[in-house]
Formats: C-alpha cells, sequence, structure tokens
C-alpha cells in the first residue's frame, strides 16, 4: 500500500488526519466501539454500529484466544466475515490483561503465563503468539504485546518492564512480517502498532518513544495511562510524549476515556481512542448529553416525555422518551441497555465527528471550551 496516514491539517496541536487501511479509510481523530469479545455488550449488532457512525471496532486478543478460539475464527474466515463487519478493526494484544489479570499471571522474558479467567487452564503468550493470534483474526490493526505497567511503579520495575517491552516489540515486528508474507495468511497488509510505555516517568517515555520511533511502524499508541494516575498526570505524559512520536502516523491513547479527556487529548495530538466507558454507562443507565450526564433511572424522569437529549439522531433519541427508557430499567427489560448503550456509543462518535469539522474550520479550541461549559466541567 502507499502512504496509509495523511496529516490533513492541525488546529494548534490538534490533528485532522485520514488513515488508509485494508477495510476502509478512517476520518480522524476517531473514537472506536469497544467489542472485546467481538460483540458490543447491551445487544448491539455490527448493523446497529453503522447506523451510529462507527468508523472502527475493537476486539480483544486474550478474550478471542480463549472463546471461541482465534482458530475458530480463522475457520470462519476471521473476524470480519465472523462479526459480519466489512469496516476497520484493531485487536488489542493481550497487554492489557498481563496488569488486569496481575493476580493471575507470570511475566518472564518469554512473554506471560496466565490463569484462564474462565476456567483456570494455564496458558501462555508471547510476542510471537500475539501475532499468530492477531493474524488468525485477521483484523486490520494488531498492537503489539507489552506491559501495561501499573501505577505507582518504582523508577527501577518501570525502567526493566519498558525495556523487555521494546525487545517484544522487535519479535511482534518479525513475527508480524513472517505472517504478512505467509501463502495462508488471510489478511496479508494487517498492520501493527507499536505501544509506547513508561509510567509517568517523562524521561522513560521520551525515551522509549525515540526508540520505537525508529522502527517505522503503522501506528503509535501511548499506552498505561488511567491505571491510577490523575488526569493531570496524564495530560504532562501525553505532552511529553507526542512530540517524539512520528507526525507522519496516526497516535492513539488507549483506553481513555470521559468526552473531558478526548477533548484535552485532541488537543495535544492524539488521534484514536477507546474506552469502554460509553457501553459500560449505558448498560447502568448513565447517559451523556449536549449538557453533561444524568441517571435516567432518577425518579424525576418518570413522567419526561423528551428524549434523552433533545437534537440528538440517535435511534433511541429518534423514537423513545426518558419516561418509556427508565421504565423498561424498572422492569429490567434487556431494549433498555441496548437503547442507552445506543446513545451513548452515537453521541462519542458524532462527538468525533464535531471535533474533525471544528478542526477543519479553525476553531478546535473554541469548540473545546464551548463544550467543556455545556458539560459543566469549567
Amino acid at each position: 500500500m502507499s502512504k496509509k496516514y495523511t496529516l490533513l491539517k492541525k488546529n494548534g496541536k490538534a490533528r485532522r488526519g485520514r488513515f488508509v487501511t485494508p477495510h476502509g479509510t478512517i476520518e480522524t481523530p476517531v473514537f472506536m466501539n469497544v467489542g472485546t469479545l467481538a460483540a458490543i455488550k447491551g445487544a448491539v449488532s455490527s448493523m446497529d454500529l453503522k447506523e451510529i457512525e462507527c468508523q472502527v471496532e475493537l476486539s480483544n486478543t486474550y478474550h478471542l484466544h480463549l472463546r471461541p478460539s482465534d482458530k475458530v475464527v480463522r475457520e470462519l474466515g476471521g473476524l470480519h466475515k465472523f462479526m459480519n463487519w466489512d469496516r476497520p478493526i484493531l485487536t488489542d494484544s493481550g497487554g492489557f490483561q498481563v496488569f488486569s489479570l496481575s493476580g493471575m499471571r507470570k511475566i518472564k522474558e518469554e512473554g506471560v503465563y496466565f490463569n484462564s479467567h474462565i476456567d483456570g487452564k494455564r496458558i501462555f503468550m508471547g510476542p510471537e503468539e500475539s501475532m499468530q493470534i492477531q493474524s488468525n483474526l485477521a483484523s486490520t490493526i494488531a498492537m503489539a504485546f507489552d506491559e501495561c505497567i501499573p501505577n505507582p511503579s518504582t523508577r527501577e520495575y518501570v525502567e526493566n518492564s519498558v525495556n523487555r517491552t521494546t525487545r517484544w516489540l522487535e519479535r511482534c515486528k518479525i513475527e508480524m512480517d513472517k505472517l504478512n508474507s505467509s501463502q495462508d495468511t488471510l489478511n496479508k497488509e494487517q498492520m501493527l502498532f507499536g505501544i509506547n510505555q513508561g509510567g509517568v516517568y517523562e524521561d522513560i517515555r521520551i525515551k522509549h518513544a525515540k526508540t520505537i520511533t525508529k522502527m517505522d511502524l503503522d501506528g503509535y499508541a501511548i499506552g498505561g495511562l488511567a491505571v491510577g494516575e490523575t488526569h493531570e498526570e496524564m495530560y504532562r505524559i501525553i505532552d511529553a510524549v507526542v512530540p517524539h512520536l512520528p507526525e507522519d502516523k496516526p497516535i492513539y491513547l488507549m483506553g481513555v476515556g470521559t468526552p473531558a479527556n478526548i477533548l484535552e487529548a485532541v488537543d495535544r495530538g492524539v488521534d484514536f481512542f477507546d474506552c469502554v466507558l460509553p457501553a459500560r454507562n449505558g448498560r447502568h443507565g448513565h447517559l451523556f448529553t449536549k449538557d453533561g450526564k444524568f441517571n435516567i433511572l432518577n425518579a424525576k424522569f418518570e413522567l419526561d416525555d423528551r428524549p434523552i437529549d433533545e437534537g440528538c439522531k440517535c435511534p433511541a433519541c429518534q423514537h423513545y422518551t426518558r419516561a418509556y427508557i427508565r421504565h423498561l430499567f424498572k422492569a429490567k427489560e434487556m431494549l433498555a441497555m441496548r437503547l442507552c448503550v445506543l446513545h451513548n456509543l452515537y453521541f462519542y462518535n458524532n462527538l468525533m465527528k464535531e471535533i474533525r469539522d471544528a478542526i477543519d474550520g479553525d476553531y478546535f479550541k473554541d469548540f473545546k471550551e464551548q463544550k467543556l461549559r455545556e458539560w459543566q466541567i469549567i
């Protein structure tokens, strides 16, 4: 393929880009809708994702390896065919599970030994295994295998972990090149993103960013944030790292975050985002609107015949009232979760469209401040 990422415009540090992939073009900044097990929790289908203007779906390597297994997905033609989604898919590497399953794993130079969270079965995943699994899944973008470092961690621990993550990245790249050149590989154009780590130590982060930039990967992620540090610390690290990542490649902030986090990170040069927050909040009746968040279960909405967010074009707001959706929750009807997840994901996807328009129109700073005021954050 020719050049994949084109930086179309900058407004301050905010970047407006276009990323060409084997499964379609991604307009950035973009929010990836999280479907860990090849489905969005809350009974949201791939057809729904198109209706709510999702550009990229994200699934998880570790979870799909366990169930139904990457080999089953491969037999069925890869993840796109399996879940009936013809737009880009990014697969996380399993590296986050090194962090989230800390009580069930052991890290070695060769990789990580896990006990399955499903049945306790012993499994091993290293850089090569992660690339092989992601190749079987045939996602558009594969993430390199890394360790998501807990916060707080000592400087010594962080330095050792980052050095190992660099060695793992080198092994990922070699394995990915080998897999993409194999005759029976489903997606021979699978892309590889490397991950910057370093905890809250700016100098370690910067050194690592410079090191992985030399590897000329398809994109670069900033990992290991939103894991216990303050928002101010997160923004400080983004400010430190972004200038040392290549301007002609997409930059992805992993696992972040709130609408305000996204605005702040876009303002610092980030292109890609993902987070379980909108779907998780939706399943519990917590809804995002142009005026801020609210809980649909509150008694004051019992007779409220307005949509969730007046002016919103999501399927829930186009057809149902707050009173009805509240009733569905009280009656424990699954439709309640579905409608709220659809609304929240549409809110995020539409926010990204508004951000792109603001960068295109040279008014992103004003847009950001206006949104933070409307959400009663400033």
